[in-house]
């Protein structure tokens, strides 16, 4: 991204911007991965369902993966018939499960009681899974660990072994991982999969391996490959991966303008036209986003923070090279997935609007206005 191109621009802010190259490239870096191994891709669309996103992926992917009725119908929509839906979610809704079998190619239950009420059905028009729960943590926090104590997430692998034969469903789910840099944890999970369901695996048709790694920033691709290619040689089974991050992380920034700046006990505030609310991981996890300008060494330090009237609706701190001035631009870095789709209108702030960059130009592809808002607060009766 040249953030210069970025901040140059004349387009109005708050400003969520897609950066195409990037997108471009971590595609490419999957299709590679495809080419080497055979395996199927499929980007979660749960990280940033925006169409214009989905357009881009789809030359370059098998499909998308998705967690409800909402995403399966618009990826249905962008797909055009041309790639495969895999459906895996807690919520199945028993009136939903005609409209999702008939949207979804793959359906992978995520809890035996759920399986054994709806498989049946399903099963007539999908190809039927399961989501399992490896019983291996690797994440520090377990706001991000599928297999947390009590985890809702995927039937539990003893459990797995002891209720059910593998030659009753076709595939198998499994994700345990978040923005995992390295294929360990994938390796040693496949490895616990092996020993605990053996050659039962040769009864199913596909593995699904989910999402969670970042393959654009890891440098050895070849662990991946070699275990794809021993999973598909030893059990003749189709091997999917659904990156979502993985393909819109890097690809994603949030613009935004200096509204104010004053003192408040002897430290810089300064006031963005765009808060957490559009950014909401920041304050869910108490994340400090990266900051194009930002400089550890500049002399200048100043808390940024969003427009609205909660208290918490901060930033952090940053250092810069110059004072910010009322009018300037910043840019939140990385931010592609997981922003956007969360974002809200507290307060009555809008929504960014939304613009497609490269090299060139910047692009306004979105905008929100006042009759969005009160669409959604206007009562239908």
């Amino acid at each position: 991204m040249d953030f210069q191109v970025l901040k140059d621009s004349v387009y109005s802010t708050p400003a969520f911007v897609v950066d195409e190259v990037e997108v471009a490239r971590t595609l490419a870096v999957l299709a590679g991965l495809r080419n080497q191994c055979g395996c199927k891709v499929l980007y979660s669309i749960k990280a940033l369902p925006f169409s214009a996103v989905m357009d881009m992926a789809k030359p370059w992917v098998d499909g998308f993966s998705v967690s409800s009725l909402f995403e399966a119908r618009l990826a249905d929509e962008v797909l055009a018939g041309q790639g495969s839906i895999h459906l895996t979610t807690p919520g199945i809704r028993q009136e939903e499960l005609d409209q999702l079998s008939s949207l979804c190619s793959h359906i992978s239950f995520n809890s035996l009681s759920q399986y054994q009420r709806y498989s049946e059905a399903a099963g007539t028009q999908s190809s039927i899974g399961l989501r399992v729960n490896p019983k291996l943590s690797f994440l520090h926090d377990q706001r991000f660990d599928p297999c947390r104590q009590h985890s809702k997430l995927g039937a539990a692998i003893d459990e797995l072994s002891q209720s059910i034969c593998l030659d009753q469903i076709q595939g198998l789910h499994i994700h345990n991982i978040f923005s995992a840099t390295d294929f360990t944890p994938l390796i040693k999970t496949i490895g616990k999969l092996e020993q605990r369901l053996g050659i039962g695996l040769a009864e199913l048709e596909w593995l699904n391996i989910g999402g969670g790694y970042l393959f654009d920033q890891i440098e050895n691709h070849r662990p991946f490959v070699e275990l794809v290619n021993k999973l598909k040689h030893d059990y003749a089974i189709e091997v999917y991966i659904e990156p979502g991050k993985a393909i819109v992380g890097r690809a994603g920034h949030l613009v935004a303008t200096v509204l104010d700046s004053f003192v408040s006990d002897g430290v810089t505030v300064v006031i963005l036209d765009t808060s957490v609310n559009h950014n909401p991981e920041v304050f869910e996890y108490q994340r400090q986003p990266e900051l194009h300008e930002h400089d550890p060494e500049g002399q200048y330090t100043a808390i940024l923070a969003g427009c609205t009237c909660l208290a918490g609706d901060v930033f952090g701190p940053y250092c810069f090279k110059e004072p910010l001035e009322v009018g300037d631009k910043v840019v939140f870095k990385n931010v592609g997935a997981y922003a956007l789709i969360k974002a809200n209108r507290f307060n009555g702030y809008n929504l960014p609007d939304i613009y497609l960059s490269n090299s060139l130009r910047v692009k306004k592809l979105k905008h929100y206005a006042y009759q969005d808002y009160r669409r959604q607060w206007l009562a239908d009766v």
